[in-house]
C-alpha cells in the first residue's frame, strides 16, 4: 500500500530541518536526446522551456559525454559505478551479472538512509525494472512515458517518514524517432507530420567528410532496421530533424510537469536536481540517424545539477564528465556517503559548487557496433581535442580541434604536424585500456597503432 499523502506545506516545513545536510536527489533522464537538443544550448530548431528552466536553476556541463552511445550499457554504467567493457554490459540484451544485483547505485542509497522511488524506462537489461521492488528502488511506473511524470509527483508527495528521497524520473522520448525512421506508429508521442518548408535545414556538417572513418559506413550496411537511410534525400533528412526535435519538445512537456511539482513544493531549497541523457542521436550529421558512432551529436549529452538554494543557478561549466561512471559517486557525494572503491568516476559536486575547480584532463568513451557488425571504438576528449580510433579500416584515427572545430569537420589526424597530440591520445587510450581491459584474452590495446 501507498504511504498516506500528507499536506504539502507541512511537508516542507518538517523537511527544512530533517534535510538540511542531506537534501532530497531527484534524477531525470530523457532517452536519446543530444547535448545541442535544448533551446537553452542555443538551438533553434526547438524550444525546451522546461529543461531551460532547470538550466535557470542550476549549472549547465558543456562537455558531458555518455559512458557508451547505446542505451543498456549506458545505463548500467549509471547505476553501477563499472565501464560497460568492465562488467560485459556493451549490449541492450546483457543481464546485469548477479555480483553487481545487491551493489547497485539504489541499494547505496537505501543503505545510505535514502527512500528511493523509479519511474520509467529502466532497460538494464528488463525495459522497466523487473519487480515492485528491485536494485534498491521501489517501482513507481513501469516503461511507458504516459503517467510516468504523475506517478513521480505522486512519490513527491509522499510522506517519507522523516528521510530523504531519491527520485528517478526516466523516460523513454525522444528516442521513439528509432520507430518513426522506419515508419512505425509510435509508442509514447504522437507528432504531426510538416511540410518541408517548415522542418529545419540541414546540419552544417551535414556532408560526409573524405578523411571519416569508412568503418562508418560499412556498419551502416549491415542493418536497415536500424540505419534506414542510406536512400534518404536531403528533405527525408529534413523530416527526420523535424520529428525528432518535435519528439523533444514533447518530453520537456513532460519533465515540465515535475519541475512544476517542484516549483509547487518549493523543493528548490531542499533538493539536488540532475538532468541528462543516456546518449544523444546523429539528427543527420555526417548523415547518420541513430546512435552507437562516437560523433559528438550522439555521446555528448545534456547534463544540468541543480544545487540546494539555487547556489550557482543559470551558470555553465566546461569541466569533461563521464555521466555514466560519474554518476554513482555524484550521487552519494549529495548524500553524504563514500562512493565505494570500484567506481570508475568521480564526483561532479566540486565542479558543479565551484567553478575553479580544475577538470580532469580526460575521459573516454567507448562503443560496440554488437547490434551490426560488432565494430568496437573509443573516443578520448581532452580539453582542447577529441581523438577517435575504431578497430579497422581506412581513416580510424580521427582528431578534432574541438575549440575550433566543434561540428567534427576537419580530421586532423591526417596531417603530420599533429602528430605529437596523436601520441599523447593514443598513451591516454592505452592507460585506460590496461585499468578497463585487464581481464581480456586479447587486450584491446593491440588496436592502438604503434607510435
Amino acid at each position: 500500500m501507498r504511504k498516506r499523502l500528507i499536506p504539502v506545506l507541512l511537508l516542507i516545513a518538517s523537511a527544512s530541518t530533517a534535510f538540511a545536510s542531506r537534501p532530497n536527489i531527484i534524477y531525470i533522464m530523457t532517452d536519446q536526446q543530444s547535448a545541442n537538443a535544448m533551446s537553452c544550448a542555443g538551438n533553434g530548431n526547438l524550444a525546451t522551456p522546461n529543461i531551460d528552466r532547470l538550466a535557470n536553476h542550476g549549472v549547465r556541463f558543456t562537455n558531458a559525454y555518455c559512458a557508451m552511445p547505446l542505451s543498456g550499457p549506458s545505463r548500467s554504467a549509471m547505476f553501477t559505478g563499472y565501464t560497460p567493457s568492465t562488467t560485459g554490459m556493451q549490449e541492450n540484451e546483457t543481464p546485469l551479472p548477479d555480483s553487481l544485483r545487491i551493489r547497485t547505485l539504489g541499494n547505496l542509497m537505501k543503505q545510505a538512509g535514502y527512500e528511493n522511488g523509479y519511474s520509467g524506462k529502466w532497460h538494464v537489461n528488463t525495459n522497466s525494472l523487473p519487480a515492485d521492488t528491485a536494485f534498491g528502488f521501489r517501482n513507481l511506473h513501469g516503461h511507458n512515458d504516459a503517467g510516468l511524470a504523475e506517478a513521480a509527483i505522486e512519490f513527491m508527495r509522499e510522506d517519507h517518514g522523516g528521510r530523504p528521497m531519491f527520485l528517478v524520473a526516466s523516460f523513454d522520448n525522444p528516442h521513439n524517432i528509432c520507430e518513426w525512421a522506419r515508419g512505425q506508429k509510435l509508442p509514447f508521442a504522437e507528432i504531426g507530420d510538416a511540410p518541408v518548408e517548415k522542418c529545419p535545414n540541414l546540419p552544417p556538417n551535414f556532408s560526409l567528410s573524405p578523411y571519416e572513418a569508412d568503418i562508418l559506413r560499412w556498419e551502416r550496411e549491415r542493418s536497415y532496421r536500424l540505419y534506414p537511410t542510406k536512400a534518404y534525400t536531403a528533405d527525408d533528412w529534413r523530416r527526420y530533424r523535424n520529428a525528432y526535435f518535435r519528439l523533444v519538445e514533447h518530453i520537456d512537456n513532460e519533465i515540465g510537469k515535475i519541475v512544476d511539482e517542484i516549483d509547487r513544493q518549493n523543493l528548490w531549497e531542499i533538493t539536488v536536481v540532475i538532468f541528462t541523457s543516456d546518449h544523444g542521436d546523429g539528427q543527420g550529421a555526417h548523415q547518420w540517424n541513430q546512435k552507437t558512432a562516437l560523433w559528438d551529436e550522439v555521446i555528448n549529452v545534456p547534463m544540468i545539477i541543480c544545487l540546494p538554494d539555487n547556489k550557482n543557478a543559470g551558470t555553465e561549466s566546461g569541466a569533461l564528465v563521464n555521466n555514466g561512471i560519474d554518476l554513482m559517486p555524484t550521487v552519494l557525494d549529495f548524500a553524504g556517503a563514500a562512493a565505494p572503491s570500484w567506481c570508475k568516476g568521480e564526483s561532479l559536486r566540486p565542479y558543479a559548487e565551484d567553478a575553479a575547480v580544475p577538470g580532469r584532463d580526460h575521459i573516454v568513451v567507448e562503443t560496440n557496433f554488437a547490434q551490426t557488425g560488432g565494430t568496437r571504438g573509443w573516443a578520448v576528449r581532452t580539453p582542447r581535442f577529441k581523438y577517435v580510433l575504431y578497430e579497422a579500416g581506412k581513416n580510424r584515427e580521427m582528431l578534432f580541434d574541438m575549440e575550433n572545430d566543434r561540428l567534427e569537420q576537419t580530421n586532423l589526424a591526417i596531417e603530420a604536424r599533429y602528430s605529437e597530440e596523436i601520441k599523447r591520445h593514443r598513451s591516454m587510450l592505452r592507460k585506460w585500456m590496461e585499468n578497463n581491459l585487464a581481464g581480456e584474452l586479447y587486450p584491446s590495446t593491440r588496436f592502438i597503432p604503434v607510435d
